[in-house]
């Protein structure tokens, strides 16, 4: 047989192995209009650019509103079984209404990796592959500890998900760093129909203001609720006496930071969530390959004033 022969046939048992083992990978993430999940979700688009070069696709499935969070995230885990997912990429954000839905990828051998929310506990607990994303509660942490180093000692964590395991390990975190700092801090719980409802939860935190002379600082759970946050900060007279930190950022939080009216954002890189969970699934179904590094760290990171020039890119190709 010519070498011609040789290398045009072995090409072809490659392409049609790697075709056999095309990998198509579901990854369960937040809702289209949520400004944090598009840059999570074109990260998983990115990785899934190698994974539909291979053969495969990445499927994302996202609710349309977060009003039942938990029982529709398990709902649409459960989708990915029902559609043969070769590999499933969810954030176990209410581990009550979830856990049996993860229990059945297990049991149906489906490889998992949990995400965004849940830490490594949450992988371990469930025999997941491995954890992608920041720990909230540290994030939580960063947030208070910002605040209350830089002298704001009065604190309220806006809570739009209450129920939700990585906003509530938010709010506790924020607690625990303000403090630590020598300050204190509440929680104002919300409705979850409040969430991504800029006057709605503008509305209720200017109330709170009002009602709460001595709070001087704020911290937001959502990108939304930032930018309602400092509109609420503004019609309650207290611009300049109540300071911000929120979680995530985009193009609108990075204005309110240059613009004075939002000191920080905390970053938990939610692109590389998207990226590194279906790259690693996809090496893995694919080729067997896998990451000893248990729990991949996504975040925390402090996006101020001295560093938000650093970020401005990323955020306007929304990577960041």
């Amino acid at each position: 047989m010519k070498l011609k022969h040789i290398i045009l046939t072995t090409a072809a048992i490659i392409f049609s192995t790697n075709a056999a083992f095309a990998a198509n990978i579901f990854v369960v993430g937040g809702k289209a209009d949520d400004p944090f999940w598009s840059i999570v979700k074109r990260g998983a688009e990115d990785a899934g650019k190698v994974v539909a070069a291979e053969g495969g696709k990445v499927i994302w499935l996202a609710p349309q509103n977060y009003d039942n969070l938990g029982p529709d995230a398990a709902e649409l885990i459960r989708q990915a079984i029902d559609q043969k997912a070769d590999a499933i990429v969810a954030p176990d954000w209410v581990p009550a209404a979830e856990d049996p839905a993860f229990a059945a990828v297990k049991k149906a051998g489906i490889p998992f990796i949990v995400y965004n929310a849940g830490g490594i506990q949450a992988a371990d607990r469930l025999g997941a592959m491995n954890y992608v994303g920041a720990v909230d509660y540290k994030a939580g942490v960063a947030a208070g500890d910002y605040l209350g180093k830089a002298g704001h000692k009065n604190g309220v964590c806006v809570n739009s998900l209450p129920g939700a395991a990585n906003i509530e390990d938010y709010c506790r975190g924020f607690k625990d760093g303000i403090t630590k700092a020598g300050g204190k801090s509440d929680v104002l719980p919300l409705p979850a129909t409040a969430e991504g409802n800029v006057n709605a939860v503008s509305q209720a935190v200017r109330a709170y203001l009002l009602q709460h002379a001595d709070v001087d600082a704020v911290m937001a759970t959502a990108n939304l609720d930032a930018v309602a946050i400092v509109q609420a900060v503004g019609q309650a007279g207290k611009k300049g006496k109540v300071h911000l930190c929120g979680i995530n950022f985009d193009q609108a939080i990075l204005a309110q930071i240059t613009g004075g009216t939002q000191d920080c954002a905390v970053d938990q890189q939610g692109y590389q969530q998207g990226f590194y969970s279906v790259s690693i699934l996809n090496g893995y179904v694919k080729y067997g390959l896998s990451i000893p590094t248990r729990e991949i760290l996504t975040g925390p990171g402090i996006v101020d004033a001295k560093n938000i020039q650093s970020t401005m890119a990323g955020a306007k190709a929304g990577t960041r």
